[in-house]
């Protein structure tokens, strides 16, 4: 039931007007001849305040505001993927036809293509039983992803009619009858508010790793399917290229890319390497699989908050599918200043720093979309969404409300640091400072599908980069020939580790991915240079001729090694460390004979 008022007042994004007494929270309005989109946020009495998603420069008391009396929602079916949206799920390319490259407002375009037809290919038969979430057919969205068309949540009966061959995502396509003797019509699309989380049957362990290619993090700081991370980090720190390099590597088979608030030039960064970028696991362009949502930091501050809700909303759709999704947020630290906005504008009482004291509900409310389910449907197909939100703290500073209220939700923290960008080691992943809780688990997993040593070796590296800090302390006050041979085999470990292990280039065409196989074979080359050396200086070697030793070199070089060439080349490394440090010990033994 729609509802009309007129504008009381204006206040930047926000818009307060009256004669709303039957508009409902969350209804999205059209205001004024220009029918600007906005979505109620706060009801008084016959007053609505509503968050407006467009320029509202001109706006002014008595002009009309109408309720359509639905909340906000997003269209979901065949033509989301390789679109490009803004944050209320208009597809950029459409606008830039219609209006140019500067969008201007009012603009009324439909988030899917209204003309275009798809092979819909069905997989029910007539007479069959279905539930909501059951899959009915398939079309062949891009030659990668097969699009499932699903029975909308909440229906459930005998399939009456199926239908086969090209079709809109309006017309329809199966006629289900209910148990009440009512017939549906299903179109392959459907519409669900973004606020609303969507249903599954059962939530799962996190016990699966999403695989990445980056060493830092698939190594030390391991994220589940199904989990949540966040990366923060300061200015210049490197958020944006992690999360570019998650998009491009990791094992998911949709990516959801969000720009909230972001520079525009990063933005189209993004637009410009995706489609050139080879997807590594089938050869084609990765748009293929991806979905962006720009919603740039020159766009209207209130639609930023609606970006995020879209793009988890979308991703929920392909979990239900059955597909692992990967969701980046880049940055949710936008998302929150449109919050804090929004709030001083309502006049709500502040909290910490100005930022609303729904902060963290709301932060965890997006956060525990994320996670692996059981979907709805009765074949119990497996889906998982992993949602990773780059954090902004202003000045770097990690204690910042948003920063704090991020850690306490997600499950993983890839700190970013300033100082290690400045020196040229990307990722800047600081590995005192980042951690994973869900390590116990993966390990596990590690352990048996890559090796039995994943485990020790993973803590051995770990410890010696903690030993390393310590002996710092004592390097910086005493000098490196102050420490015992022991402890500069440590440092010299240490260092390999850092500089040939966790030091990966994101634009080198070998190192800008290492499968566990290869990352598992570098670790151990590094640490079995380690455990060796300990050996040698036991048995008397000098620490330069150790630390001099040919094939040091080709330990630093490992990581350029092809992953075709991993079995070959690393046995033969490996062989030849062992051979020169055993031709350093039989020299010292014979010495001292």
């Amino acid at each position: 039931m729609s509802s009309k008022g007129t504008i009381v007042k204006v206040s930047g994004p926000l818009v307060i007007a009256e004669g709303m007494r039957d508009a409902n929270m969350f209804d999205v309005v059209r205001i004024s001849e220009h029918k600007l989109i906005g979505e109620i946020i706060e009801m008084h009495g016959d007053k609505a305040s509503i968050q407006v998603y467009e320029e509202t420069a001109g706006l002014g008391p008595g002009e009309p505001v109408v309720s359509t009396g639905v909340p906000l929602s997003v269209e979901l079916g065949p033509g989301l993927i390789e679109n490009m949206f803004d944050g209320i799920q208009r597809p950029l390319e459409k606008m830039r036809e219609i209006a140019g490259s500067n969008i201007t407002r009012g603009i009324d375009v439909t988030a899917l293509d209204r003309d275009k037809k798809w092979k819909f290919v069905p997989t029910a038969k007539k007479g069959q039983k279905v539930f909501g979430g059951d899959i009915i057919g398939t079309v062949q969205e891009t030659v990668v992803v097969e699009h499932r068309i699903m029975v909308p949540h909440g229906v459930s009966g005998t399939i009456e009619e199926i239908k086969e061959g090209e079709f809109t995502v309006t017309d329809t396509v199966a006629v289900v009858k209910k148990d009440n003797g009512e017939n549906v019509n299903i179109q392959m699309m459907q519409k669900w508010p973004v606020r609303v989380g969507r249903p599954y049957k059962e939530k799962l362990p996190p016990d699966t790793p999403l695989i990445t290619g980056q060493r830092v993090i698939d190594t030390f700081f391991p994220v589940a399917k199904g989990g949540v991370a966040a990366v923060p980090g300061p200015f210049g720190s490197g958020k944006t290229v992690v999360q570019h390099q998650l998009a491009k590597w990791a094992d998911a088979e949709i990516v959801v890319y969000i720009g909230c608030g972001e520079r525009g030039n990063e933005m189209t960064d993004v637009l410009t390497e995706f489609p050139e970028l080879k997807d590594p696991k089938t050869g084609e362009s990765l748009m293929k699989r991806t979905v962006l949502i720009a919603n740039t930091s020159d766009m209207p501050v209130a639609a930023r908050e609606a970006s995020i809700y879209t793009g988890i909303t979308i991703a929920e759709y392909f979990r239900d599918m059955g597909y692992s999704v990967a969701l980046m947020a880049d940055s949710t630290s936008r998302w929150a200043e449109a919050l804090r906005e929004m709030s001083g504008r309502l006049e709500e009482m502040p909290g910490e720093e100005g930022y609303p004291a729904y902060l963290a509900s709301r932060l965890a409310q997006f956060y525990e979309r994320a996670g692996r389910v059981i979907n709805l449907g009765s074949d119990g197909r497996e889906g998982a969404l992993t949602a990773i939100g780059a954090v902004s703290p202003p000045g770097g500073d990690l204690s910042e409300p948003v920063t704090q209220a991020t850690l306490r939700i997600v499950k993983v923290f890839w700190g970013l640091d300033s100082s290690l960008a400045y020196r040229r080691h990307f990722p800047a992943i600081n590995w005192l400072l980042s951690y994973s809780l869900y390590l116990d688990r993966l390990d596990k997993w590690a352990n048996e599908n890559v090796s039995k040593e994943w485990g020790t070796l993973r803590a051995d590296a770990m410890r010696l980069l903690q030993e390393e800090a310590e002996l710092e302390e004592i390097v910086r006050l005493v000098g490196v020939d102050a420490l015992s041979a022991g402890d500069r085999l440590t440092l010299e470990a240490a260092k390999s580790i850092r500089e040939d292990y966790l030091h990966q280039n994101a634009f080198h065409d070998v190192d800008t991915y290492t499968s566990l196989n290869k990352q598992f074979k570098m670790l151990h080359l590094i640490m079995n240079f380690y455990y060796l050396g300990k050996n040698a200086i036991e048995a008397g070697v000098s620490i330069k001729d150790l630390f001099e030793i040919p094939v040091r070199e080709r330990i630093g070089r490992a990581k350029y090694t092809a992953e075709d060439q991993v079995d070959t080349a690393f046995p033969k490394i490996e062989a030849e460390l062992k051979e020169q440090i055993e031709a350093l010990i039989s020299k010292e033994v014979d010495k001292n004979a």
